[in-house]
């Protein structure tokens, strides 16, 4: 791929129905393996390896093979738990927003969705996917539910409807990242939610996600809160030690 090749941002078309699809699903299943080498290295799951371990070894009558067999049992727990959050996560979404894409995105002009698209080989490649749904509330419930500004100004305040944009997914494919494109992708999204008069841009980023993270901070996020709910059963959420953090942006 050319290095230096430009990208552009349009907006999507039913013709990248198959390279979204595709950027999608390896976007989200890419995030199972940083969760799960995080979970297994955090203190207490060290000590879960640990002592599972020793109990294999005493078991085992002084069996090395048996410590590591129980070790790497719990370690493969840990590893399905990490999978189980991702793949269920994107199994909903393929089977319901993903699944129709063109009345979700393209008939409701409250929602829009974008392609990041370079050109290798002289020919077009989408390496870049954002979308966006708007989520509007009354002005009260905008006021009791906003994000204080650095003045102390509630978004939503000023506005006649409150609300914000809630980013569905963004993705940039692994050859276009550190090029900006992720930051051209986040500023489209900002963009719209201007001229759709919505004071504020949301993400939920899973904390795995380091470099989205960063990225996010980067470009003026602010975090507001955290939660454990994937969608996954809780104590599937809980081994492995999964949160999503909500980042907020004024617009």
């Amino acid at each position: 791929m050319d290095q230096k090749a430009p990208c552009s941002i349009r907006p999507y078309r039913p013709s990248d129905r198959t390279s979204v699809a595709s950027l999608f699903r390896v976007g989200v299943l890419e995030h199972i393996y940083p969760a799960f080498f995080k979970a297994v290295g955090h203190p207490d799951h060290l000590g879960v390896t640990l002592s599972v371990s020793v109990a294999g070894y005493v078991l085992g009558g002084s069996s090395y093979f048996q410590a590591l067999l129980f070790g790497a049992t719990w370690a493969g727990v840990v590893y399905y738990c990490c999978r189980e959050i991702y793949r269920g996560y994107l199994e909903r979404k393929l089977g319901r927003e993903m699944a129709d894409v063109e009345t979700l995105f393209l008939e409701n002009p409250d929602n829009n969705l974008w392609v990041a698209e370079v050109e290798v080989s002289g020919r077009s490649k989408v390496t870049g996917v954002v979308a966006v749904l708007a989520q509007r509330v009354s002005g009260e419930e905008g006021a009791e539910n906003g994000w204080a500004d650095a003045d102390g100004l509630i978004a939503g305040e000023e506005e006649e409807d409150g609300g914000y944009g809630e980013v569905f997914f963004i993705v940039v494919s692994y050859h276009q990242r550190r090029r900006g494109v992720g930051r051209q992708l986040v500023q489209t999204a900002m963009d719209f939610c201007k001229e759709q008069r919505l004071p504020r841009l949301v993400l939920d980023v899973s904390s795995p996600q380091t470099a989205a993270l960063a990225l996010c901070r980067k470009l003026g996020f602010v975090q507001t809160c955290s939660h454990g709910n994937t969608h996954a059963n809780r104590w599937v959420t809980r081994l492995a030690r999964v949160s999503v953090l909500r980042m907020e942006k004024l617009v």
